[in-house]
């Protein structure tokens, strides 16, 4: 298991930042796509899959499937650079082998949840195990629903590690309580191999990169509003695939050029998938100018560039209705309320089961750094009516507490010092090198 992050840098504070930034590949459709082709037939080539440890524990864990996985760097005509790129041979519906040892998610919960789905509808055992961090996360509400369809599914008080004993399974209609789409896509995944129509009611829309992955392979869904139904035994067939760059990752420079005057970064080969695009309507909503631009579709995924500049912010109130379509952006939503904004969020209880407890973990890392910030029961309050002061934060091993104290930090009077550093790695390996690069 990997160890807790320890690595310290330090963030000073910053007049502008001026540049164009290529966000590595997104991490919701590398997962996914890795998983749908190792379930296909024929070889999958994907290009600018995401780099980050998380999707690289979805890759090993594969490996351990029986999948052959080859990792190596293809050259972009349009950027003029290196990007990974990873070749899957797929082993078709129920075809992957028994690990001979535990399958270790890391810090992935997207890996666990996903590929829980997969292995429901196997006939053998797999453990489903990740770090310390994963260990302590919910897993019932994907447990939940692979029992109903007939899988032995059990955990550890609803933790990791989760146990997976699948066979045949028998289709279900399951409307969750809480909207997911990992639970989505696990439940798709194990009807996907299981004779029959399985349903999926989402009680709210949640990304959809599921339904545009599996067409992208070639299987047909029913889509009518939130109600997802997918028809069992479909093949799927592997295809050379790009990944567009993450709209999440993107959200951390968009946030920082609307945090200091004079700042204006373009984002180029964004996934503008419009169940991701929520942050940059926030920002425009809290004052930015925000300019968006779709170029192309890969694979059902738009993609394009995004243009942020500073404007004076405004105050702005997000209600638990749009809490589920910027639940990764909270973070950073919330340091650039720091730099003269105000930002009430509630109806984000979920922010307590990721990788920290968002919450607190937020709330007290910028107190630390001289915050004017309350926590609520389900969410929080910042209101940048002072500049912060720096000092020293701990990330609490979250890449996204990370990547937002930093961005908080470009606003303080003393430079910033965060502890835990390196769990920018689960997401983007570079993130402070490209930060270093975009100073004016």
């Amino acid at each position: 298991m990997p160890a807790e992050f320890t690595r310290i840098v330090t963030v000073r504070p910053a007049t502008a930042l001026e540049g164009v930034v290529r966000v590595p590949g997104d991490k919701s459709i590398s997962h996914r796509y890795a998983m749908f082709a190792a379930l296909a037939e024929g070889v999958t080539r994907i290009s600018h899959y995401a780099p980050g440890n998380d999707c690289q524990s979805t890759l090993r864990c594969l490996e351990q499937l029986g999948v052959v996985v080859s990792r190596h760097a293809s050259f972009d005509r349009d950027s003029g650079a290196e990007v990974p790129t990873v070749q899957i041979v797929g082993r078709g519906l129920r075809g992957l082998q028994s690990p001979t040892a535990d399958l270790d998610c890391g810090n992935s919960g997207s890996t666990l949840r996903m590929l829980a789905g997969i292995l429901a509808a196997h006939p053998f055992t797999s453990v489903l195990t990740g770090d310390a961090s994963l260990r302590r996360r919910p897993m019932m509400r994907v447990v939940t629903p692979l029992q109903k369809m007939g899988a032995e599914v059990t955990s550890v008080e609803g933790r990791p590690p989760v146990h997976v004993t699948g066979g045949n399974l028998t289709p279900i209609t399951y409307r969750p309580e809480t909207p997911s789409a990992q639970v989505k896509t696990a439940v798709l995944l194990a009807g996907l191999q299981t004779a029959g129509t399985t349903t999926f009611e989402e009680p709210a829309g949640t990304r959809d990169h599921t339904e545009r992955a599996l067409k992208a392979f070639g299987a047909t869904l029913d889509i009518q509003g939130h109600v997802i139904s997918i028809t069992g035994e479909q093949r799927l067939t592997g295809r050379p695939l790009a990944v567009p760059g993450d709209p999440s990752s993107a959200a951390f420079w968009a946030c920082a050029a609307a945090a200091l005057p004079g700042s204006f970064i373009e984002l180029r080969d964004v996934g503008l998938n419009p169940s991701r695009t929520a942050i940059f309507d926030v920002l425009r909503r809290l004052g930015a100018d925000v300019d968006l631009q779709v170029d192309r579709t890969d694979a059902e995924e738009p993609v394009g560039r995004v243009r942020v500049r500073h404007r004076a912010l405004r105050p702005l109130e997000l209600t638990p209705a749009e809490v589920p379509g910027l639940i990764d952006e909270l973070p950073v939503l919330a340091a650039l309320a720091t730099h003269g904004g105000e930002l009430r969020v509630t109806g984000a209880g979920e922010l307590r089961a990721k990788e920290s407890d968002r919450i607190t973990a937020l709330v007290n890392g910028l107190r630390a750094l001289g915050a004017d910030a309350d926590e609520l029961p389900d969410g929080f309050h910042v209101r940048g009516s002072r500049r912060l002061l720096g000092g020293l934060v701990d990330a609490a091993d979250d890449h996204r507490l990370a990547m937002a104290f930093a961005v908080a930090g470009l606003g303080a009077m003393e430079p910033t010092v965060i502890r835990g550093a390196d769990a920018v790695d689960v997401s983007y390996p570079g993130f402070f090198d490209v930060l270093v690069a975009l100073r004016k």
